[in-house]
């Protein structure tokens, strides 16, 4: 899904995904940073779909496979891994809270898996 995005977002088109609930819970996240605009969930009775209005702010995202289990305390070392500066992307975790960012799972102060970045 990311890959895909990255793709579209360089073409500058809308984009089409099928729509489990981690897709939409990743949307949430990225309008919220305000790295996409809104997003519309067509029901087409089978698994349904979504578009996505893309505003061009998003440079790269990835995936990270296997979800490696990051501690509290490994969190900054993974950042500096993935991003390309300080203050500048997302790490996206999930955790027991739930799917967030870096930051909010350092305001929380807890670990999880990593899911992908973007910047």
């Amino acid at each position: 899904m990311l890959a895909a995005l990255d793709h579209c977002n360089i073409l500058f088109f809308s984009l089409c995904y099928s729509s489990p609930d981690l897709t939409i819970y990743l949307f949430h996240l990225l309008i919220v940073t305000g790295y996409v605009g809104e997003f519309e969930i067509i029901d087409d009775h089978r698994s349904g779909k979504i578009v996505v209005e893309l505003t061009g702010r998003l440079n790269k995202c990835g995936v990270i496979s296997p979800r490696f289990d990051v501690p509290y305390d490994d969190i900054e070392g993974w950042i500096t891994n993935l991003l390309p500066s300080r203050q500048f992307g997302h790490v996206i975790l999930t955790t027991t809270y739930g799917i967030m960012t870096h930051e909010e799972a350092r305001r929380r102060k807890t670990g999880g898996k990593i899911l992908g970045f973007f910047y």
